[in-house]
């Protein structure tokens, strides 16, 4: 019942492929920034703003605003995944151009059926 199409809704993900250097033109920077994969289409439930009568999924210590429920056992989001979820997500024309994203995920929860996603907000410049 938690994955019912008319309960979904669209949202974007990109996952980390790992670090990369930072480069100035043709100069090495010696800095690694993080590397995400292009966004990707996604539908799921996503909860409204968390409130205190939900039961803790995921236990009491984990920092989480929201969470994702899908049933495509197959979703490669994990802990290192970043989400567009309240803005549209941006284009890349360049690996330079870092994604901005506004919701990233701090734990899963996978069952039989379905995988739960805590997602938290954050603020990217």
């Amino acid at each position: 019942m938690k994955t019912l199409n008319r309960n979904k809704q669209t949202f974007y993900y990109a996952t980390y492929n790992g670090q990369t250097e930072r480069m100035d033109g043709n100069l090495h920077t010696f800095e690694n920034i993080p590397s995400y994969s292009a966004w990707v289409e996604c539908r799921a439930n996503i909860s409204p703003a968390r409130g205190e009568s939900s039961a803790d999924v995921f236990g009491a210590d984990v920092n989480y605003d929201r969470v994702i429920v899908t049933d495509d056992l197959s979703c490669p989001i994990d802990e290192y995944t970043v989400l567009a979820i309240d803005i549209a997500p941006n284009t890349r024309d360049t690996a330079a151009v870092q994604p901005i994203y506004d919701y990233i995920v701090t734990k899963k929860a996978k069952s039989l059926n379905f995988i739960q996603y805590a997602v938290a907000k954050v603020k990217v410049q």
